[in-house]
């Protein structure tokens, strides 16, 4: 049986090809290596809580605690040194925390429970929209169902075509969805 081995010099032959391919490998490597730092840390540098509460109900206690569920994580937020984008999205029956109009007449006409807090609530909502820039929308749809004024809005709140289609696109830009039960 005849067994032959390269010799040693054909060995470091094979080496020095297989080395001069990887020095042209390398730059192609630590760019895509460089590439992917370059991202990496902007996608996670980021932590802004992006929330965006919704409101569509008549109770004053559960509107209450959607005000302070909105400071906690603002507080927390504070704590933490992150940076926060909240948003509150007011849809029918909403509409009777962005006014100080008894509504009379419509479905969304103020009742006893919330004429006796209505003035706290608006001066939280105040608050949080202009110290702690909570932005705050209400649904022109259901505006011109009654036939608001839009001067009869609380300073600071601004209209959007539909709030749902708001709310949606809050969702798709990556905003957490939260509705207070």
């Amino acid at each position: 049986m005849n067994l032959s081995f390269p010799r040693p010099v054909a060995a470091g032959r094979i080496f020095e090809r297989l080395a001069n391919r990887a020095r042209h490998l390398v730059p192609v490597v630590m760019a895509a290596m460089l590439a992917v730092l370059m991202v990496a840390p902007s996608a996670q540098a980021d932590d802004t809580q992006r929330v965006v509460y919704h409101v569509d109900f008549a109770d004053p206690t559960r509107y209450s605690a959607t005000l302070t569920s909105i400071n906690n994580l603002v507080n927390d937020s504070e704590q933490k040194l992150l940076d926060w984008d909240v948003h509150l999205v007011l849809v029918g029956f909403g509409i009777r925390f962005a006014t100080d109009d008894p509504l009379e007449g419509t479905p969304y006409a103020a009742d006893e429970a919330l004429e006796e807090r209505r003035s706290e609530l608006a001066g939280r909502l105040q608050t949080l929209m202009n110290v702690r820039d909570v932005k705050v929308h209400l649904c022109d749809i259901t505006r011109n169902e009654i036939g608001l004024s839009e001067d009869k809005l609380y300073d600071g709140i601004g209209l959007v075509g539909s709030g749902v289609a708001k709310i949606a696109d809050l969702q798709r830009d990556g905003y957490a969805y939260l509705k207070i039960q």
